[in-house]
């Protein structure tokens, strides 16, 4: 497949200004659990990033949506992984807007991630389901379930996850690494926290 033709099958990929590598962003108006807490106060959803600034944009949001019904492609999983795989950060975020939709498309991610076996997967969700399925997930791949209100703590039961905060909280144990971003204008630089399955949980300061 030439990298034309895949990315014509998966409407293209993103490029996060702050982040090392590429990811995919979908529409956060079709976040299943998302969409939920968009209506809630105090939710990590309630002032969601991903429905201001650039995203607003029609063609932003057009390009997104055609990238949703993408992934029903039968083709979308060699696309998917050879478009990761021409891309030389060898880091790749799963949508820095939007969720997984259903199992069939956690199934998809799983299947890129098998076939992109020399990159890291970060996958940030809020769909609590996901847990039932973690012993199918590639190593490759960093799942973190993402508390849904701001100052909470995830579940233990998850083996990665995050939490947005307004200030530091003392159930945080060693394993909790606070996001550096903040304090380097806004960028990952080298630190590649997100990606390590050593670290249980990523606090991120509420924007």
């Amino acid at each position: 497949m030439k990298t034309s033709e895949a990315w014509k099958i998966v409407g293209g990929l993103s490029k996060p200004s702050k982040m090392p590598g590429w990811s995919i962003g979908l529409p956060a108006k079709e976040c299943k659990t998302g969409g939920k807490l968009q209506q809630v106060k105090g939710s990590v959803c309630y002032d969601c990033y991903a429905l201001k600034g650039c995203y607003v944009f029609k063609v932003v949001q057009d390009a997104q949506y055609r990238r949703l019904e993408a992934t029903k492609s039968p083709q979308w999983v060699e696309a998917m992984a050879h478009l990761i795989n021409s891309k030389k950060p060898d880091v790749f975020r799963w949508h820095d807007s939007g969720d997984v939709q259903d199992l069939e498309h956690l199934n998809k991610i799983y299947a890129v991630c098998r076939l992109t076996p020399s990159k890291r997967h970060w996958l940030p969700t809020r769909e609590a389901w996901i847990k039932k399925h973690l012993q199918d997930k590639p190593d490759n791949l960093v799942i973190r379930f993402s508390a849904p209100m701001v100052d909470q703590r995830a579940p233990d039961s998850w083996p990665n996850s995050s939490s947005v905060i307004t200030r530091d909280h003392p159930w945080f144990g060693a394993t909790s690494k606070v996001c550096p971003a903040p304090q380097q204008d806004n960028d990952c630089r080298d630190c590649r926290l997100c990606w390590d399955s050593k670290i249980k949980t990523i606090r991120y300061g509420k924007h």
